[in-house]
């Protein structure tokens, strides 16, 4: 049985959140620990944590959270690098204190001043934040579509970050289907899905692959577009999907599908697919 979840709202309190986990069926769930379109981080208060803790205890549900909107570990720009920086520390400590074993993150835009340099401070912010984080959390390394000026889009990107940083024991990689075939990976075919698990052994090791964000694409292979769709109605399909589903790989590793909710399908609908197409 695969585990599989969703990306859920902490409206009105976070452990609300693993109420809405469990309503949904789900075995994982992701979270933002607090407002993704701001740059504030209040401390949470200790009885938010204490429930949080004790639902995820009493739900099994595995938590995982998403760094919010706003940083940018790649931003030539000095004030906006350095609250990025700070906003990572911040959300280290924040899954600390939740019990959140998984922190993602994106890896951030260079905004045209070169990939080289982007991936640099890149490097050296996830190094700051590490050291100044003393919570036993591991940050996952999100790859991207390949959208404009973007780091990490490929499997050799985010090789080369892993081998500059200074406690790789605490670095993990989530792998984002929509992403990966954005970015040129083929996911459909039975020799395509075995060639991008072959490449990504070699250039990163299956044994960092710790999370998968299962979500289907609006874009076609090689788009560059991150435009997430319900699982089997976009580009990567039923098919493409029963096949990643029975991969030895991914079928033994956390599912988050971050797709839409609309008058198609919802977040309950979202999982129940993907158990079907798991077989």
């Amino acid at each position: 049985m695969v585990k599989v979840g969703v990306h859920v709202s902490i409206a009105g309190s976070l452990d609300l959140s693993v109420d809405r986990a469990q309503d949904a069926g789900g075995d994982v769930f992701q979270i933002f620990s607090r407002n993704p379109r701001g740059w504030a981080y209040p401390p949470l208060p200790k009885e938010v944590s204490r429930e949080f803790r004790a639902k995820v205890t009493t739900t099994h549900i595995i938590p995982v959270s998403h760094m919010p909107y706003l940083p940018n570990l790649a931003s030539p720009k000095p004030e906006i690098y350095e609250k990025s920086v700070a906003s990572l520390s911040a959300e280290l400590d924040r899954c600390g204190q939740l019990g959140i074993p998984y922190l993602v993150t994106h890896l951030g835009h260079h905004l045209g001043d070169g990939m080289a340099g982007g991936r640099n401070r890149v490097i050296n912010a996830i190094n700051t934040a590490l050291e100044s984080s003393a919570a036993g959390v591991m940050l996952l390394l999100e790859n991207t579509a390949g959208e404009r000026n973007s780091v990490g889009s490929s499997f050799e990107h985010i090789r080369a970050i892993i081998d500059g940083l200074s406690d790789s024991r605490r670095i993990g990689v989530c792998f984002d289907t929509c992403h990966a075939f954005a970015a040129g990976y083929e996911l459909r075919t039975e020799k395509g899905l075995k060639e991008t698990v072959a490449q990504f052994d070699e250039q990163v090791g299956i044994q960092n692959l710790r999370l998968v964000h299962l979500n289907d694409t609006k874009g076609d292979r090689g788009s560059g577009l991150d435009r997430h769709e319900h699982i089997g109605m976009g580009f990567i399909g039923e098919d493409g999907f029963r096949r990643i589903l029975h991969h030895e790989v991914f079928s033994s590793l956390p599912l988050v599908c971050e797709t839409p909710v609309d008058d198609r399908r919802d977040d309950r609908g979202n999982i129940a697919k993907v158990r079907e197409l798991a077989g």
